[in-house]
């Protein structure tokens, strides 16, 4: 048995962070303690120097090739984050991302794009988290007797446990080939479009997007095992919950949180134009909360199969296993893309940090639905929103001390 648990922090950790403290004390004592983890990566990136500016203080972060620096001011910056204290809390705190920003809305670059701050994230968190940021070469790919992983191998629900657990530790994700009936699914899309009236643009349950011959269309039913008997057989199914059990961690069928969003629905039409419905490449901790939460799996059962033409899902292997951006894959990342066409019934379960997409459809709709596996909540608590609110209120300000 694996496991795949790499949470390192839980809600009780979240404290408030001194942006005077942080750049002037804190950030120069982890680069002499873990620098060592974040240059060889850094070589790779090129990251150019950036500023971070909180309530009219600025501090410019740089790397000349051997060596992370620290100093006042913004004035040589190529790039510049504004921050709030929320923020710098967020982004320390490992809450959110660059993207966790970006998508949010409150990202603010005077200067520079988003990369750079995606660039430097990377080097902050090998800094906080002692990770080595990833580099050429560092992932393989072995099987359990050294030979090399096939990253486009099937397995089926009856293959032994500790092949597929092996292969979704090392690979970041798994396909297995027909899980559920063809008439099973066949009712779960009878109850998808049963259910699809009981949703309406800003009901806060659903997500829709407009495509090219003017239509508006719903893409994503959320709860919806609230409306699909089949899909709530399907959830208490040993088949299905038989897959908890792959590793040694004590996944359970879930959100985390709390969070009582157990089944979303998707239907991935062609020609999509406005809105989100094939979303491109990330983790499914790209806005945030890696270190608490991961890993956790995303599991989607094809209702209609899909292939090269008709949305089928691509995962970056091993990618949950590097120290690279949540978001986008770069032109120089040395992971292998792998496609994951399905039939119907098919089960797919990918890590929350395995870098993936859906491409969209050409020839043909997709439907899908995915629910998640989540890690049993650790002694200090899942960082939830009311959490978190909490904490803030009360947290004083921490400098953490970095081991020598």
């Amino acid at each position: 048995m694996v496991s795949v648990d790499v949470r390192s922090r839980t809600a009780a950790d979240i404290r408030h962070v001194d942006a005077h403290d942080f750049f002037v004390d804190e950030l120069p004592m982890l680069i002499d303690a873990r620098g060592g983890l974040a240059a060889p990566g850094a070589i790779e990136l090129h990251p150019k120097p950036t500023a971070f500016a909180i309530h009219g203080q600025a501090w410019t972060l740089s790397f000349d090739g051997t060596r992370f620096q620290v100093r006042d001011g913004d004035h040589d910056a190529h790039a510049v984050v504004r921050l709030d204290d929320e923020g710098l809390d967020d982004l320390v705190n490992d809450l959110r991302t660059p993207m966790g920003f970006f998508t949010g809305g409150d990202l603010d670059m005077p200067r520079g794009s988003l990369d750079d701050f995606l660039d430097w994230w990377v080097v902050l968190r090998a800094l906080l988290d002692a990770r080595a940021v990833h580099t050429t070469g560092a992932i393989d790919f072995a099987d359990a007797h050294g030979a090399s992983l096939a990253l486009d191998r099937a397995f089926t629900i009856d293959d032994d446990a500790d092949d597929v657990a092996y292969f979704l530790a090392t690979a970041g994700y798994v396909h297995l080939t027909g899980v559920f009936e063809p008439d099973e699914m066949r009712s779960v899309s009878d109850e998808m479009d049963a259910a699809m009236p009981g949703y309406a643009p800003g009901d806060g349950r659903s997500w829709w997007a407009g495509t090219r011959d003017g239509e508006q269309r719903l893409v994503r039913m959320q709860h919806f095992q609230d409306r699909s008997a089949t899909t709530r057989s399907l959830l208490a199914d040993d088949r299905l919950l038989r897959l908890t059990q792959l590793t040694d961690d004590g996944h359970q069928l879930g959100k985390p949180g709390n969070n009582r969003n157990l089944v979303e629905a998707l239907v991935k039409p062609i020609g999509v134009v406005e809105g989100i419905s094939d979303v491109p490449w990330h983790k499914d901790c790209s806005l945030g909360s890696h270190s608490y939460r991961c890993c956790s799996m995303t599991v989607g059962i094809s209702v209609t199969g899909a292939d090269a033409n008709s949305g089928q899902l691509r995962v970056v292997a091993g990618s949950h296993r590097a120290l690279i951006q949540p978001a986008f894959v770069r032109r120089s990342l040395d992971l292998p893309v792998v496609d994951l066409p399905t039939e119907t019934g098919d089960v797919t379960i990918h890590l929350s940090c395995t870098l993936h997409m859906s491409k969209p459809p050409a020839s043909r709709e997709r439907r899908v639905m995915y629910t998640d596996f989540c890690l049993p909540e650790a002694d200090g608590g899942d960082p939830g929103e009311a959490k978190i609110k909490q904490i803030r209120e009360r947290a004083p300000t921490a400098v953490s001390q970095p081991p020598a």
